[in-house]
């Protein structure tokens, strides 16, 4: 049986990234335009269901204008957790919040909810399903490693910001007859790195995924220098872990967010005695307007997820599969990190063109 809706909530929860507030807009268009329902905007992740005051209802007109605006127009947080809520600022103690979460949905009158995030985030959607809140959710991480869909929007257009920063890189590289080292976001998986490195010429790509050796990356560079290309380009995804040892015997120490890349560029130059510059993209690459590949991606993510309420098909999440847009139970689409095949296609395609990822191959 079809459930009766009057009013959808929308919320986002983790890092920003570009599209998010196409999602939104396409949600919202959709629930108004579509359906004449009432939609509420739940600010700062899940915050806004703990406390009333911050939602914040969207029209059509409240949302004009924001389909080329990155970040998002509801705010978010990286750590927002209803069912481990702390108890005061700071606080390692934290409270089952989920009844003030039921209670404040019943005082908006919020019939079904929409949640757009990552791993993290579709967990506690599939949390709130599983306690009775009805939910759908829509794939949200510029890492794009998602499982359940082939492509995550935000994607996109860090691919282009970190392959736009690799193409400049070259310049400068080659006029300096440098090594340049660029880090790139990746925590788990390697696909930023791994596209953006094959797009922009890298020399070496390093990605969680494949282990690799300072020696063997040096090995190429100096196979470079050899042949009179005094210049190369490393492109090193933040999660990449660390060989034990730099190539004097010396411990690596544990990188904090952001040195990965730096610690990388500072065992090549002692190694090689050579010019090496390290450049740290970070949140570049959630900022800014995102690409029209993402803004279409998001629109129709948007779209679905309120066709599926519409539906009453809840504890489900929109993905993309084989270009088209469908869903699958969040139960399934969560706890499970796509990974690059170390043996796929895409690495056997750079390693083919000359590309090396510090290991043995």
């Amino acid at each position: 049986m079809t459930p009766t809706i009057q009013a959808i909530g929308i919320a986002n929860g983790g890092g920003d990234c570009p599209g998010l507030n196409a999602v939104i807009r396409g949600a919202v268009r959709g629930a108004i335009l579509g359906h004449g329902w009432r939609v509420v905007g739940i600010l700062d992740g899940f915050d806004g269901l703990i406390w009333p005051e911050r939602t914040t209802p969207l029209t059509v007109e409240s949302i004009a204008g924001i389909l080329p605006r990155g970040g998002t127009i509801l705010g978010t947080r990286s750590r927002g957790d209803p069912f481990h809520h702390p108890t005061d600022a700071g606080s390692k103690v934290t409270h089952d919040d989920f009844q003030i979460c039921r209670q404040t949905m019943d005082k908006l009158q919020v019939d079904a909810l929409i949640v757009i995030g990552g791993d993290g985030t579709q967990t506690i959607a599939r949390d709130l399903g599983r306690r009775g809140i009805p939910v759908v959710g829509v794939p949200k991480t510029i890492d794009n490693d998602l499982s359940a869909t082939e492509v995550t929007f935000g994607f996109d257009t860090a691919l282009h910001v970190a392959t736009d920063s690799i193409d400049r890189l070259h310049t400068t590289a080659e006029s300096h007859g440098r090594v340049m080292v660029i880090e790139v976001m990746g925590r788990d998986a390697g696909w930023i790195a791994l596209h953006s490195g094959i797009a922009g010429g890298a020399d070496v790509i390093l990605i969680p995924e494949i282990p690799f050796t300072i020696e063997t990356i040096c090995e190429r560079l100096r196979e470079r220098a050899a042949t009179g290309r005094k210049f190369s380009i490393v492109v090193v995804a933040e999660g990449v872990k660390l060989p034990p040892n730099d190539p004097f015997g010396k411990p690596f120490p544990k990188p904090r967010p952001g040195q990965v890349g730096i610690l990388v560029g500072e065992a090549i130059h002692e190694s090689l005695k050579q010019d090496v510059r390290t450049t740290v993209l970070g949140h570049i690459q959630r900022g800014g307007s995102p690409s029209p590949f993402d803004r279409i991606l998001a629109t129709r993510f948007g779209v679905e997820a309120v066709e599926l309420v519409a539906r009453g098909e809840f504890g489900r999440m929109v993905c993309l599969r084989a270009g088209e847009i469908e869903s699958v139970p969040l139960d399934d689409a969560v706890g499970e990190v796509r990974l690059v095949d170390p043996k796929g296609s895409m690495v056997r395609t750079a390693r083919a063109v000359g590309i090396t990822f510090g290991d043995v191959a």
